[in-house]
């Protein structure tokens, strides 16, 4: 491959990296999900070799545990505060409708909102349901820090890949 177009790649791979990174400050962006293939896009044309075959390995990995980390910390949070599973589950469900249907932000909307609703029919107290919505979107914050550090390590990984293989 000639190095003006290799480099044109180069560049956008760097470009959809950025992007990936910085659309994860979206939480419905699967930010982490495209890096991921830029990743893959850049090991399909230039080759994965043994350090590239192993350092995609752990993007993968990375990228799965990123994809994880919000329905697991909401869901872990609002639990900790008490929240019946099926309320959890529901609020889940919510937030991927609702994202689907009025994005970037109806999930983030709905997601509370049904949390809220559920766990105060089912406990009768608006303060104990409005714990555990705190505690959810709590969850959701740290789910920001993992997929975002997760992100930044992904770009290195493959900088480390690109550059040093």
């Amino acid at each position: 491959m000639p190095d003006w177009i290799a480099s044109i790649v180069h560049f956008f791979i760097i470009l959809t990296l950025v992007v990936g990174q910085l659309g994860l400050v979206i939480p419905i962006f699967p930010g982490n999900v495209v890096m991921w293939l830029a990743a893959l896009v850049y090991g399909l044309v230039f080759g994965f070799g043994t350090l590239g075959g192993v350092l995609f390995g752990v993007i993968t990995v990375l990228m799965v545990i990123a994809v994880s980390a919000d329905n697991l910390l909401m869901g872990a949070k609002a639990r900790e505060q008490g929240a019946a599973w099926r309320s959890i589950l529901a609020a889940l469900a919510a937030a991927v409708v609702f994202t689907l249907i009025f994005p970037p932000i109806g999930g983030l909307v709905a997601a509370p909102l049904v949390l809220y609703l559920l766990e105060l029919r089912r406990l009768g107290d608006s303060a104990e349901a409005w714990k555990i919505v705190k505690a959810l979107l709590t969850g959701l914050g740290l789910s920001f820090v993992v997929r975002f550090g997760i992100g930044l390590v992904m770009f290195v990984l493959w900088g480390i890949w690109a550059y040093a293989g």
